[in-house]
């Protein structure tokens, strides 16, 4: 890879988003990105193009411009058909140092969170790590900063002009939001957590209209330390908490009768056709397994219904659910947080009150 200035700033230009395939099917994370990214190139007044990595992939490019992609740089190679860290790394910083975008989006995946950091270090440049929320425009992050933050933005005098990529992510654990610029070099390169971005919706349009251009890749058997033999899928059972539709978590309200108080939010679950969650506290208590963590540390959901069932609502916890549309509370301290957010609370006993939803909507069901 040819050495070039990376601190010449003026000299980069548009957003770009590494589309991640596997075994030739678009990841979920990819329309999250591309419909960020959009926003991002919006505010900026660049192109948003998609960089989309493996072997005859270039069907999968138009897909990516109905979320919005300008554009599409597709590089193909057979010795890029199974991922290999050496091979992508090489191939994405070959296009980088060729085209120079002035920011890189990666899906916080377990591929994103090992290409990611080795793109950076050999563009010389930062990484932000797990994103929860990314901002171009000054205005737009002021009132991001008021909604989230004790911080008094009224009194803080802001530089407008300032194009800086504004990555913010959790830090100390979750207890508080850090906000993060690389200001120095390009491009400016970040993570995104899965499940925390809104993707839009398809636009055919915009899919059609999509370039896709075919980008020469230079590659050899000497540029790849590993060899993959065989791709093995291991079949394990995980909870499905980003596409759930409705999901009922527990907290630290079932501590009396644990085993009791699952139960009753998986037969919860079961009648409204979703999954079980779970809070930190959950999680670290060993009574359910990470994949069940919704939060700042866990997982975002968006669900339609979350019902939080002795949830008292700590802010990490909020941070993973609160843009659910519909949100029900059960909880017997009626000063807990989490019905500052609710849409319905119910003060009362989980154990109590759990079992008479469940009757309710058999009956609503048994009704039609």
């Amino acid at each position: 890879m040819a050495t070039f200035n990376n601190t010449d700033l003026a000299a980069y230009k548009d957003v770009w988003v590494y589309c991640e395939q596997r075994q030739g099917k678009l990841m979920p994370t990819d329309f999250e990105l591309i419909s960020e990214g959009r926003k991002l190139a919006d505010e900026l007044g660049v192109n948003l193009c998609g960089l989309l990595l493996g072997d005859n992939v270039e069907g999968l490019a138009k897909e990516l411009g109905g979320y919005g992609a300008d554009k599409v740089y597709v590089c193909n190679s057979p010795l890029m058909k199974d991922y290999t860290t050496d091979a992508y790394a090489k191939v994405i910083c070959d296009a980088v140092n060729q085209l120079k975008p002035e920011v890189v989006l990666f899906g916080a995946t377990n591929i994103g969170r090992d290409l990611a950091p080795r793109c950076a270090a050999r563009l010389h440049t930062g990484l932000c790590a797990d994103c929860t929320h990314l901002d171009v425009d000054v205005p737009n992050y002021v009132e991001f900063l008021r909604d989230v933050s004790t911080l008094d933005v009224d009194n803080i005098q802001w530089n407008m002009e300032n194009r800086n990529l504004k990555m913010t992510r959790p830090a100390f654990g979750g207890h508080l939001m850090a906000t993060i610029i690389c200001p120095r070099f390009r491009p400016a390169m970040a993570t995104v957590r899965p499940g925390v971005l809104k993707k839009a919706p398809v636009d055919q349009a915009k899919a059609n209209a999509c370039e896709v251009v075919m980008l020469d890749v230079a590659l050899t058997d000497a540029d790849i330390q590993t060899e993959v033999l065989e791709v093995i899928k291991a079949s394990k059972k995980l909870v499905d908490l980003i596409g759930a539709e409705f999901v009922v978590s527990v907290g630290r309200g079932i501590a009396k009768d644990i085993e009791g108080g699952i139960k009753l939010a998986r037969e919860l679950a079961e009648e409204l056709g979703g999954v079980v969650g779970g809070s930190r506290a959950t999680i670290d208590s060993g009574w359910l397994s990470a994949d069940h963590q919704v939060g700042q540390t866990g997982k975002t959901v968006r669900p339609k219904v979350y019902v939080a069932l002795g949830i008292s609502g700590a802010i990490q916890h909020k941070a993973g659910m609160q843009d659910s549309e519909c949100i029900i509370a059960v909880n017997k301290n009626p000063d807990a947080p989490m019905f500052e957010i609710a849409d319905y609370g119910i003060v009362g006993d989980l154990f109590k009150v759990t079992p008479l939803l469940i009757e309710a909507i058999r009956a609503a069901k048994a009704a039609k």
